[in-house]
């Protein structure tokens, strides 16, 4: 069983990764990385702040908890216990993924961190805002976009990308909750 779903994702992985372009290159590398999405990061830290005024830490340390558990339990835990090779590591896979700039990223994958993150926060946006921001939840297309670089360079394979978002908002959630049973201002009606 377990074989069968890593052939699949394989296969899923030289399907996805086949739709590239030479003027396409360029952009999915400075879209997979973190300097490229400042303003989208400054416009949430500007609702937060906005919204929250002087408890926006409250918001912020909930936001930090979600992406270092993420991160940590992906990049930390994650990775060297299941040491998947990612696919521009894996010997099986070299010649029949596209890769940019010869950009290989680090050995394991499994599971994204970078899908982990995203998702993460896209989570624990839309839990926080779900009733007065009606647009929050398209930092799902967000965090799924940027995952979507990560097949594209070929330095993911769509499984690490599932578990990655998979973790990302179960850490959402369990920052959320601790957000709402000890962080929460008990006048918690943002303007």
């Amino acid at each position: 069983m377990l074989d069968t779903l890593l052939e699949l994702d394989k296969q899923l992985l030289l399907w996805l990764n086949g739709f590239h372009a030479p003027w396409l290159d360029p952009i999915m590398l400075l879209l997979t990385k973190t300097i490229a999405w400042l303003p989208l990061f400054g416009l949430l830290l500007y609702v937060v702040i906005k919204d929250y005024r002087k408890e926006s830490w409250r918001v912020l340390l909930a936001i930090t908890l979600t992406i270092v558990l993420a991160d940590q339990l992906t990049s930390s835990v994650m990775k060297p216990f299941f040491a998947r090779l990612r696919p521009s590591r894996d010997p099986e896979l070299t010649g029949l993924i596209h890769l940019v700039n010869g950009f290989k990223s680090g050995l394991y994958g499994f599971a994204s961190s970078h899908a982990a993150n995203s998702f993460g926060v896209a989570m624990l946006f839309w839990l926080l805002y779900k009733q007065r921001r009606k647009w929050i939840w398209t930092l799902f297309i967000w965090a799924g976009f940027l995952s979507y670089t990560r097949i594209y360079l070929g330095v993911h394979f769509p499984g690490d990308i599932v578990v990655g978002a998979l973790v990302g908002m179960g850490c959402a959630l369990l920052s959320h909750y601790l957000y709402t049973r000890f962080l929460e201002p008990t006048q918690s009606t943002p303007t």
